[in-house]
């Protein structure tokens, strides 16, 4: 498949390639819909091996974006952005700098935020840049990290599907087995700890899982072993693509709720093999949307409380999305898909009726171009 066949696979609407040879920057920002509002994603940056490769993630994780702001109920578009690098070693003022110049070229039809491989300090350096940045530090106005509010979402949902599985939203006693141990991983787990879950957690970095067992009395598991712990719940708090051919079959958990993106290597294929399984999948996008709803809220003037409210609605979001599945035999994949598409295709028609032009105005207050 070449690169416009890529991109035209799901519909994106724009992707850029950037490139400066003199601060090494070599970055791709998709946009993938922007009918509800203009795209919002982070900026991943990574060791990727190939450019193909890093396209292929952006493409993935911009069109997880639009479902997540629809999902969320968010008048916002879905885009991401992926700097090829080694966060550890490659970042500078420069490169970020130049990057946020990429960005505030598109005039506000994408808005930038960390993710996985930058953070709140990298956005201050797009900033000064572009004012088409969120995540930025609580001193400048920002949100700052939005990881409390995504495990928040998290917890809420993993709340929900365990209403649905054992009758009673309590993680009292509930063995969950948690992959990852960064920052959300962190905040989840001392939302279950207080509610005296039976947690074990693992990652590649043994200080940080030394630091959850420390904090919450979790108890610390080989990554080679996680899939398959004797658990209630699986919560995926790192990399994608983990639930796939080679795991699936070595599963005992009757639920999967994390906060990692992009969870199952083939969408369709193993949610339905999830379902056939018995086990409940709470989609991604649904359950993690807490993060884009805690960034979401600079364009209003950031208020950690409202977020976190804002984040309790994930709760009845997942619920709903369990009843469309149990109504219309689908998986919850597909019913989450459902449910954001119909709303991306509700408020997109009404944009064309009203709109009488190829323009609309975004949250920023900014004009962009329809596609």
């Amino acid at each position: 498949m070449d690169t416009f066949e890529l991109i035209e696979k799901n519909d994106h609407e724009q992707v850029v390639f950037c490139s400066n040879k003199l601060v090494g920057l070599q970055a791709i920002i998709a946009i993938h819909d922007t009918s509800l509002g203009p795209a919002l994603g982070g900026t991943r940056m990574w060791t990727y091996k190939t450019s193909e490769e890093a396209l292929k993630d952006v493409l993935r994780l911009s069109r997880g974006m639009t479902y997540k702001a629809s999902v969320a109920g968010l008048n916002l578009g879905g885009g991401k952005a992926v700097i090829i690098g080694d966060p550890n070693k490659d970042k500078t003022e420069d490169l970020f700098r130049f990057f946020g110049r990429f960005v505030e070229g598109l005039a506000g039809r994408y808005i930038t935020a960390e993710d996985v491989g930058t953070d709140v300090e990298d956005m201050e350096f797009v900033r000064m840049e572009t004012k088409y940045v969120t995540g930025i530090s609580r001193a400048l106005g920002g949100s700052g990290d939005p990881s409390p509010v995504t495990a928040y979402g998290v917890y809420v949902g993993m709340k929900a599907c365990a209403k649905e599985i054992f009758g009673s939203d309590s993680l009292e006693g509930k063995k969950v087995a948690v992959q990852g141990a960064g920052n959300v991983a962190r905040y989840l787990c001392d939302h279950l700890a207080k509610e005296k879950a039976d947690i074990l957690v693992c990652d590649i970095y043994e200080n940080k899982v030394k630091a959850i067992v420390d904090a919450t009395g979790a108890t610390p598991i080989d990554p080679d072993k996680i899939y398959e712990a004797d658990t209630d719940i699986f919560a995926p708090c790192a990399l994608g693509g983990i639930v796939n051919d080679d795991t699936i079959p070595k599963f005992k958990f009757k639920i999967i709720a994390g906060g990692a993106n992009n969870q199952l290597l083939d969408e369709n294929k193993h949610a339905d093999v999830l379902l056939k399984k018995g086990i409940l999948y709470a989609p991604d996008y649904a359950i993690n949307a807490g993060g884009l709803i805690n960034v979401s809220n600079e364009f209003e003037g950031y208020n950690q409380e409202r977020a976190l409210k804002q984040a309790e609605t994930i709760y009845q979001r997942i619920q709903q999305i369990i009843t469309i599945s149990n109504e219309r035999n689908i998986t919850t994949q597909e019913a989450s898909s459902r449910l954001a598409e119909d709303r991306i295709r509700a408020i997109g028609q009404v944009k064309q009726i009203y709109a009488g032009s190829s323009t609309f105005t975004g949250r920023l207050g900014e004009t962009a171009t329809r596609r």
